[in-house]
């Protein structure tokens, strides 16, 4: 299994634009081999940002790096930044785990 993480700091005030932008988006991620699952998880604030975390699983690393080269991909990533681009604070920063156990 693979575990693929991107954190986003979201600028104060701007937390439930940005649940709204993922609650509405199609992802298409039930259409690509190996896609197991998807969360987004809210985390700790801070005087500046909160903190979120795109959590999506993965039957394998290759399965992953499959889906970010798919057209599904970039339909789904078609949008991002535009006008809502102020809500963020930098890009997010992705984490990407192996299950060894």
């Amino acid at each position: 299994m693979y575990i693929a993480m991107n954190r986003f700091k979201i600028a104060r005030g701007s937390e439930d634009e940005f649940i709204d932008i993922w609650k509405h988006r199609d992802t298409y991620l039930d259409t690509v081999p190996g896609f197991k699952s998807f969360n987004l998880l809210k985390g700790p604030t801070t005087e500046e940002y909160t903190l979120f975390a795109s959590h999506s699983t993965w039957k394998s690393h290759q399965h992953f790096e499959n889906w970010t080269k798919s057209e599904a991909f970039r339909k789904a990533h078609a949008n991002a930044g535009g006008p809502r681009k102020k809500i963020y604070l930098g890009p997010p920063q992705f984490e990407g785990f192996e299950a060894i156990l």
